[in-house]
């Protein structure tokens, strides 16, 4: 199932520099982000082979996670925090704000 990891943040008087480096169990293959939303679900699906990492930049989402029966409900709204799903998580992204940049970083390059 799907699981939230706490990215390295460094901070001080001049700001924060988060860190994503050693951190996934997999080498990012494609990377992508999601911009300008109308607020319209996206996602509804799951991958046969890709893992990915999303954080959400700026805004927020709301990720919906099915596996096996079970449901589990991710709000994000911190870029100190990367969602992973695994292939087989199901999930849909819900209650995307205007303003919100979703960054994905993906396991598997693009395969219709």
């Amino acid at each position: 199932m799907a699981e939230l990891i706490t990215l390295p943040t460094h901070s001080d008087t001049r700001g924060s520099l988060t860190v994503l480096e050693k951190c996934l169990p997999f080498e990012i293959k494609r990377v992508y982000w999601m911009h300008h939303l109308s607020g319209e679900d996206r996602g509804g699906h799951r991958h046969l082979k890709t893992t990915q990492a999303l954080v959400c930049m700026q805004g927020q989402c709301e990720v919906t996670i099915k596996k096996n029966g079970e449901e589990d409900i991710y709000f994000l709204n911190n870029p100190t925090e990367a969602l992973l799903l695994l292939p087989e998580d199901w999930h849909i992204f819900k209650h995307l704000t205007k303003d919100t940049l979703l960054l994905v970083m993906a396991s598997h390059p693009y395969e219709a």
